[in-house]
């Protein structure tokens, strides 16, 4: 017989009660109540009865996309992305499909364009029984919104989800990031390193995780090397669309002689205004990038950059999940999570002294 409270009882009826609400409340994993709720013969008969009361109790409705994803084995995996044209996330795709190809799964790809709404819809359309889980990195207006609740649909259903570089800790699933803060503060490092002082850093706005870890790693290293940290040095630019009066306006207002930017885009055109404005790279200002795509390669002269082993982490990131896939969740066994942090390297160009 289940007790509770009429308090409790009142929290949970408040919202819609979830598989993860049961297994919270009766100390057992996502699994166990799915596979009690179907009168598995592998849960105990104590146990199937406890569930199936507490479910019953608390009106618990399943719901029946993400049960038609988790019972169907498609080999299939759902990856959406933030940009398609962005060299870093299509070097995470290439390493998703090689790995996700060799364990005999194929790859369907969405791309959100930075947008919440098609973050969603890409989400439901392929949670309708033709995925078995999803690798994602969140889209620019998913992490402005702060808004998780599409990803908590899937993950209290027990779908395996998997987020790569763009992450967040409101959610419970296996992440895959690279060391944000710690190269973002080795690259500082050289930059001061070479008697450069008065450092800039072109950014986005800080809801995005990984440019707020990268201003981290740039202002430990000010600090560590009693260089003041100044807010005048510190450009925001937009995500979407270049504002090269903002950045014009930024170069002819600050003395600057070195400048770490968040993404190779915002390097390339910091570079041509430098240029532009007649200062010379790296004598005058040198400047450091992150994605160590054919822009960086190929531009004169050539970006001091951070690779961020994209085909790595998409790898890595097909692994875990196709392993969450493949492994069943036993009885009382407590589901766990982990974060693999991939060692980001600084590769040296021209831009640099």
């Amino acid at each position: 017989m289940i007790c509770s409270s009429d308090n409790q009882k009142s929290s949970i009826l408040k919202r819609k009660t979830t598989l993860k609400d049961i297994a919270r409340e009766l100390d057992v994993s996502i699994s166990t109540v799915s596979k009690a709720l179907k009168n598995s013969e592998e849960i105990s008969t104590d146990t199937k009865e406890k569930v199936q009361a507490f479910a019953k109790l608390y009106n618990y409705r399943p719901n029946n996309i993400a049960i038609s994803l988790k019972n169907k084995r498609t080999r299939n995996i759902g990856v959406i992305i933030p940009d398609i044209v962005h060299h870093f996330f299509t070097t995470v795709f290439r390493g998703i499909e090689k790995y996700a190809n060799s364990r005999g799964y194929n790859v369907i790809i969405c791309v959100s364009d930075e947008s919440f709404d098609k973050e969603v819809i890409n989400m439901e359309m392929l949670a309708n029984g033709s995925i078995d889980g999803f690798i994602m990195s969140l889209s620019a207006e998913t992490q402005q919104k702060n808004d998780f609740n599409h990803l908590k649909e899937v993950t209290e259903q027990g779908i395996p989800l998997v987020l790569f570089d763009r992450v967040t800790d409101e959610i419970e699933c296996d992440k895959v990031i690279i060391n944000d803060k710690e190269i973002a503060y080795a690259a500082v490092k050289k930059l001061i390193d070479s008697g450069k002082r008065k450092i800039a850093l072109v950014t986005t706005d800080s809801y995005f995780n990984v440019s707020k870890r990268r201003a981290e790693g740039y202002k430990a290293a000010l600090a560590d090397n009693e260089i003041p940290f100044d807010e005048k040095h510190v450009l925001t630019l937009p995500y979407r669309g270049i504002a090269k009066t903002k950045i014009e306006h930024f170069f002819n207002e600050n003395v600057i002689d070195a400048v770490l930017c968040v993404n190779e885009v915002f390097a390339i055109h910091c570079m041509g205004m430098i240029q532009k404005l007649g200062m010379k790279i790296p004598e005058d200002v040198s400047i450091i990038g992150f994605t160590d795509g054919l822009l960086s390669r190929y531009s004169v002269p050539s970006l001091t950059t951070v690779a961020q082993h994209g085909e790595r982490m998409g790898a890595i990131a097909a692994q875990m999940l196709i392993e969450k896939v493949e492994t069943e969740i036993q009885e009382n066994e407590e589901e766990t999570y982990r974060t693999e942090i991939i060692e980001a390297t600084l590769i040296e160009r021209e831009s640099t002294i």
